[in-house]
């Protein structure tokens, strides 16, 4: 037995559960939740409610073990001294920097633990610390606010620039913004500051800006985006070569000089990909440039790494199906981005989780076909009775004080339990066209039980 006696009830039913909560306590407790506030935080202070017990209320809902904040409240109220109004208070008032810090702060741990589990994804391109970085605008919320009940235009609470690193798949680092209608550019001042020498960063054509592409070459690292149609000043320079095929497409290369208005310029590479399908935009050519040296990474190398910046939006998918990253009721921007967070958080804790069950079960349970869906399902589902039936001092206990390593080996053998088979991936097979429908503004409903006596009738005449 790797733990207590008194986890083998869940360890048998539901490892993932055990696994989930066991890295929780590894990773963060609150104490640590409650020193990155105190740092962070400029405006708010803690008295009689801690930011770690905010962040606890979030990750019930978020999880899907709680339908709200208030319901989570009410199920934990014992364990608070002020009222619900004051938990909306904290939550409207929590500054972007401190839910910035909360992923950026809880990835290292669990970054660590990917090392030690030995699933780490190796870099195809040239060696670089490949991070991906893309918008996430939070949908429209309920029209709560005084200001909100007079529009029924859709009212956005924020949005905000996640960066992923797809050797961990893990989410490293956000940027928060509370304007919801700002340009995704507008925050890219904030991102130039955190890139560092050797890394690789991949994007999409909106962050093709002359501002950052000179910033990511001046601190020495390198870029492999897509390119905008109209916001560089460029020259193409030399013949185009056509070098070969990738998944997609015939790949050709050319030379391209970019011009800065203070006339540096930089000579880089374009990488074109003439493709088989058309993207979803209906476009059968797209353009990359990147300063990575062909020393390093081919011409057809670059185009399929590019390829993977996909993962970050399967991770954005993941966030709104399996988790509630987007909770309606929160309209106040700094609360909506602080629940993000927080379902980025969890997200990464999940990631970890299929890296363990990776590392168990090998070619069976390859991350691409784990559901994250379905892993939430079942936290969702054992996690309130488990935490019910375990008293929170004897997590502490068994995972609270271990080593890297031996958090490592637990969650190994803790997957080494769980049935792959119940967590697989449906594939469906494709969607049949929609039937033309008959207008329903004269009749406004129709009666099931008839259509179907009509279709009986239909079956036995024939």
């Amino acid at each position: 037995m790797i733990l207590d006696k008194v986890f083998e009830p869940f360890v048998r039913r539901s490892p993932v559960s055990v696994m989930l909560r066991g890295t929780l306590e590894h990773v963060v407790t609150r104490e640590p939740l409650d020193q990155l506030f105190v740092e962070t935080a400029q405006r708010q202070y803690s008295r009689e409610l801690l930011f770690s017990a905010v962040v606890d209320l979030l990750g019930l809902v978020v999880c899907g073990v709680r339908k709200s904040v208030n319901e989570a409240y009410e199920a934990h109220q014992e364990q608070f001294a002020v009222s619900v109004r004051s938990v909306y208070n904290k939550l409207s008032g929590v500054e972007t920097a401190v839910s910035r810090e909360l992923v950026r702060r809880t990835a290292r741990p669990l970054a660590e633990l990917v090392r030690r589990l030995g699933t780490r994804r190796k870099s195809r391109l040239g060696g670089y610390r490949v991070k991906i970085i893309d918008g996430n605008h939070l949908p429209a919320t309920e029209h709560r606010l005084k200001e909100l009940r007079t529009t029924r235009r859709g009212p956005l609470p924020g949005q905000a620039l996640v960066v992923l690193e797809p050797e961990l798949m893990l989410v490293t680092d956000v940027f928060p913004c509370e304007d919801g209608h700002a340009q995704e550019r507008s925050i890219l001042p904030e991102v130039l500051p955190n890139v560092q020498r050797d890394d690789l960063w991949m994007a999409d054509r909106n962050f093709c800006t002359t501002a950052f592409l000179f910033g990511i070459a001046d601190r020495q690292a390198r870029f492999l985006i897509r390119q905008h149609a109209s916001t560089l000043t460029y020259e193409l320079l030399g013949r185009r070569r056509k070098i070969g095929r990738s998944s997609t497409g015939m790949v050709y290369e050319q030379a391209m000089r970019i011009d800065r208005p203070d006339g540096k310029s930089l000579v880089i590479r374009r990488i074109t990909v003439e493709l088989d399908q058309p993207t979803r935009d209906g476009e059968w050519v797209i353009h990359l440039v990147s300063n990575v040296p062909k020393r390093r990474a081919p011409a057809v190398a670059l185009a399929e790494g590019y390829l993977g910046r996909w993962t970050i939006e399967n991770a954005f998918q993941e966030l709104g199906q399996a988790l509630n990253s987007e909770i309606h009721t929160l309209a106040y921007p700094k609360a909506a981005l602080l629940s993000f967070c927080v379902a980025v958080w969890t997200y990464n804790v999940i990631s970890v989780l299929k890296t363990a069950l990776e590392a168990a079960h090998g070619e069976e349970a390859q991350r691409h076909t784990i559901s994250g869906y379905y892993l939430a399902s079942e936290l969702s589902a054992a996690y309130h009775g488990m935490m019910i039936a375990v008293e929170p001092w004897r997590w502490k206990k068994e995972f609270g004080h271990r080593s890297v390593a031996s958090m490592a080996r637990v969650l190994k053998e803790l997957a080494a339990g769980v049935r792959i088979e119940w967590f697989k991936k449906r594939v469906r097979g494709p969607k049949k066209p929609r039937p033309r429908r008959t207008s329903g503004t004269r009749y406004h409903h129709v009666s099931t039980a008839r259509l179907l006596a009509q279709r009986n009738t239909k079956t036995y005449q024939q």
